[in-house]
């Protein structure tokens, strides 16, 4: 018997109900006093040096997932089409983070991963290791689309400080983009069962809970109440 799938079942695209199931998250990252602040200006510059340790430790993991991703991808144009495109936005992220830890002195071996960061990443890695190739595209597309709205969102209004006007124009740029948009149409492009796009939904979801958390951990300024690293 043939099984339907949840693309078969729904003719809204996939990418729109992933998108709306996650717009109070969104509001209330617009809305976070860290996104307002790199407008107004009114955000410590020691939160962001926080954040921006913080997300380097991040990547670093992420691209763990991203390359388990493009293992599971369905044929190897798709895998390499997949890597060119998302590891192309993540070669832009990596090279802003480079600028801000040259010009700070700021050695990341001596950094150690915050409690929310640390979550997010185990959380990816669980299901980049044992979820299917939709649930991992699932996990980590919230990290870029989301990136992606914020700075196209930021990017109109600009910022007084230098170094977050920087932070701005990367994830607002065109080349940013184009790797992200690829990711999103590939979305739609899966074949799922409904009980597996179920999955894609919470992970995506949760995924996208954590972004905001990773930028609300940061303007606290939030560690672990120990040394974690011995």
């Amino acid at each position: 018997m043939h099984s339907r799938s949840a693309k078969d079942e729904n003719p809204i695209h996939r990418k729109e109900r992933l998108w709306a199931s996650v717009q109070d998250v969104v509001r209330a990252i617009e809305t976070h006093p860290f996104i307002t602040g790199l407008v107004d200006g009114s955000l410590p510059m020691d939160s962001f040096k926080i954040y921006i340790v913080q997300d380097s430790l991040y990547l670093r993991e992420f691209a763990r997932a991203v390359l388990m991703a493009s293992a599971k991808s369905r044929n190897a144009v798709e895998r390499d089409t997949f890597l060119k495109h998302v590891l192309d936005a993540s070669k832009v992220e990596e090279a802003l983070h480079a600028f801000f830890l040259r010009r700070w002195g700021i050695r990341l071996e001596d950094q150690e991963m915050s409690p929310v960061n640390r979550a997010y990443t185990s959380f990816l890695l669980s299901i980049a290791y044992s979820g299917s190739y939709p649930e991992v595209i699932a996990s980590i597309l919230p990290c870029y689309w989301v990136y992606m709205h914020v700075g196209k969102l930021l990017i109109r209004k600009g910022s007084p400080v230098e170094e977050y006007s920087k932070w701005i124009s990367t994830y607002g740029g065109e080349e940013y983009e184009r790797g992200v948009k690829w990711l999103i149409q590939l979305v739609d492009e899966l074949e799922v069962s409904q009980e597996e796009e179920r999955r894609m939904m919470d992970h995506f979801r949760l995924a996208t809970i954590y972004e905001y958390l990773f930028w609300d951990s940061a303007l606290r300024r939030e560690t672990f109440p120990f040394k974690v690293n011995i």
